[in-house]
């Protein structure tokens, strides 16, 4: 663990610390933080199908972004506002500025993925081919396989004056086919690529894949006979996905996002992506047409938004190949192992009591606690209720169904369901009606506010009285996600956060109102103000010629307030370590302004989720998890929650684990005073130190040695 030392004297600074060259922007940042999921993708140090899993994501992360952020730029641009952010940048600058960024990565992209990791896959047996490239067996099986299963769901859609151009949904492909009628006239129509059959077609070689608009365009003829086919080219759109809940409005808050939800499909197109074949006239034709579905005082669709990609389109779908069962192309496996404490088959609620379990995932098993514990309240008969907070169901959530047996077994449940979780609202109505269905008590949360935090509460009869137990986590309650997003989760029977946690509760399904938390730091109301007053301190401690130091790890850090507190913290000689997966928009190693801050930014086998917060406070150290960045949106419009770590040796756990990640010469990246990043590679005689691996290391051998024992 690193000794925090007296600061040396204050510096006396006159500088406007609001001033916008202080200050990256959020979508730049977060454009840079997808740089670095780009990178791994193009890293010949990891193994091929891993490359194709981080270029998978690369791809389905700018999808997010341009139905999200650049939907959110254009609304603003269309609506006049002409605002500028904290680094000083109008809508229009940072559309701008996106269309130039995302150009270079995609080109990157592209050449990664037909240059360098498809040839890989191919050397090493797995062959994403081209129709000209199959042998005339394999052509003869392709024209049957057309012919039985593709064919028969095709729908060519002619554009002429009978039949208008169609409606095209957000992130379909489709092939855009320029034919000739027999007057010589050229004629338009599109064929949708259809979600419901396989992306890649495998051939009689199981390792052998076509992609299925080639499969189709190869045999436009059997779509469109007689009529001479001049040419097809792939395209996608991209829409808008972002909206607004009225919740004044609102009667039926259920109700409402469900129309949300089916209107998303017919939101404002974003982006255009096109293979560079495409010729010009039908580019503008395109461009025309989909700039002719909005309605708006300025065009939604330029030609700044036409993107070229040389490759497969709809990056998402490289998820299936990257999925292949080819042990020797991965990562080595890992099994999350079971914490120590759970293993010696006593009661959970008992292990509990004695003292509190601090939980680490993916490294430790979110099935063999989490799920465990909730399975173990509802067999329970002395317990009497279970409440939780749902935010990302998943399609086939086991926790939910976890709520429908207790509820069937007569316990009080109460479900907190978060509907406007972005892109996994279907999903969570659907649970939310079943649950509902099942006598469980469901609400929405507060009017206005997200319900962010991830949190559950369990009452227990014992003795003559009840006893609390709480789970408070980093991350959702979705087994999916808790293999491969790290989180952090608390297990406590404290009597105050148990207190404050069936206040919460009361908050979120009642009228009451919040207020007077013991022990847990709540957002909106407090917890602005309670993490400003946490870095004041050890600004005044700094001062005071005593040892100050701050660490945050975070997905993001945007909150102008916050970064403007690090700022004097950091001017009053607190020495402040940030380690920010995602979004940063405060600049470290400004002279006299940030030079005692540092940012690292950590990426690589699993997305980085948990957030912790250590102060050092004159050597009383105080930490905190909790499910929020330090973000406008986090600490002003979510329902939030950080709970503080009152077990020593689980407060030196996660201090060490920071201190790792501050070290860490394989994973880690360190962002620059200009706002770029740069990656960190370990010295010639220097052993890598990856986190990820680390920790994996430490696990396994902690397992190890905890069999051996009890051999």
């Amino acid at each position: 663990m690193t000794d925090v030392k007296p600061p040396p004297p204050a510096q006396t600074v006159s500088a406007d610390l609001r001033h916008p060259s202080l200050y990256v922007n959020r979508e730049i940042s977060w454009l840079e933080f997808n740089r670095r999921v780009l990178v791994e993708g193009r890293d010949p140090r990891n193994p091929p199908l891993e490359r194709l899993k981080f270029l998978a994501i690369f791809s389905t992360n700018l999808d997010e972004f341009f139905q999200v952020r650049v939907a959110g730029l254009k609304q603003q641009l269309a609506a006049g506002f002409s605002e500028r952010t904290a680094d000083g940048m109008t809508p229009e600058d940072q559309l701008n500025a996106i269309s130039a960024i995302v150009r270079g990565m995609q080109r990157q992209h592209n050449e990664s993925l037909t240059q360098e990791v498809l040839p890989r896959l191919a050397q090493d047996g797995i062959h994403v081919l081209d129709m000209e490239a199959v042998t005339s067996d394999e052509a003869s099986y392709l024209e049957q396989y057309f012919q039985n299963h593709v064919f028969p769901v095709l729908t060519p859609l002619a554009v002429d004056p009978a039949h208008p151009f169609p409606y095209i949904s957000n992130l379909s492909l489709s092939l855009a086919v320029v034919l000739r009628d027999a007057d010589g006239e050229e004629r338009f129509a599109r064929v949708k690529v259809p979600r419901i059959l396989p992306r890649w077609i495998k051939l009689p070689d199981p390792q052998r894949f076509v992609p299925l608009e080639q499969l189709i365009a190869a045999n436009l003829e059997a779509l469109f006979p007689g009529i001479e086919i001049l040419g097809a080219y792939t395209f996608r759109i991209t829409r808008n996905t972002e909206y607004e809940i009225d919740h004044d409005e609102a009667e039926d808050l259920l109700i409402q996002i469900q129309e949300e939800v089916r209107n998303r499909r017919f939101g404002e197109v974003t982006r255009l992506e096109v293979h560079p074949s495409m010729p010009a006239a039908l580019r503008r034709m395109l461009l025309a047409e989909f700039s002719e579905e909005q309605e708006s005082r300025i065009p939604w669709l330029t030609v700044d938004d036409i993107y070229d990609v040389n490759g497969p389109m709809d990056g998402n779908d490289l998820l299936t190949l990257a999925s292949l069962d080819v042990p020797a192309l991965k990562d080595p496996p890992y099994h999350p192992v079971t914490p120590l404490r759970l293993t010696t088959g006593r009661d959970l609620f008992e292990v509990i009591r004695e003292r509190d379990v601090l939980l680490h995932h993916p490294y430790e098993s979110f099935t063999n606690t989490v799920e465990r514990f909730i399975q173990a309240a509802v067999d329970d008969p002395d317990v009497l209720a279970i409440k939780l907070t749902l935010y990302r169901t998943g399609g086939d959530s086991s926790i939910a169904k976890l709520m429908l047996q207790a509820a069937e077994r007569g316990k009080q449940v109460a479900v907190l369901i978060e509907l406007q979780a972005r892109f996994d609202e279907e999903s969570n109505i659907i649970w939310a009606q079943r649950l509902e269905d099942a006598g469980v008590h469901v609400s929405y949360g507060v009017a206005g506010l997200k319900t962010h935090s991830k949190v559950m509460l369990v009452v227990r009869r014992e003795g003559d009285g009840i006893r609390r137990y709480v789970h408070v986590g980093t991350g959702n309650y979705n087994p999916k996600t808790a293999r491969i997003y790290t989180d952090f989760g608390l297990f406590t029977a404290n009597e105050e956060i148990g207190a404050d946690l069936s206040q919460i509760f009361n908050v979120l399904t009642g009228f009451a109102k919040p207020g007077g938390f013991k022990q847990l730091i709540v957002a909106p109301n407090g917890m602005r103000e309670a993490f400003l007053s946490l870095i004041a301190r050890e600004k005044e401690n700094a001062k005071e010629g005593k040892p100050a130091r701050i660490i945050g790890k975070m997905n993001a850090l945007v909150d102008p307030d916050i970064i403007h507190a690090l700022y004097e913290a950091s001017q009053a000689g607190t020495e402040i370590d940030l380690i920010i997966r995602g979004i940063c928009c405060l600049k470290p190693g400004l002279p006299g302004i940030s030079d005692r801050i540092r940012v690292v930014s950590v990426v690589g086998r699993y997305l980085e989720h948990s957030r912790a917060y250590y102060f050092h406070n004159a050597g009383a150290e105080e930490v905190y998890i909790s499910s929020a960045d330090w973000m406008p949106r986090n600490l002003d419009r979510r329902i939030e929650v950080a709970a503080p770590i009152l077990d020593p040796g689980h407060r030196s756990s996660i201090r060490d684990l920071l201190d790792l990640m501050l070290k860490d010469n394989r994973q880690a990246w360190d962002l620059k005073p200009d706002g770029t990043y740069q990656q960190r590679s370990p010295a010639s005689a220097q052993e890598e130190l990856a986190t990820h691996r680390f920790m994996m290391d430490k696990y396994r051998e902690g397992q190890r040695i905890t069999s051996e024992a009890d051999g």
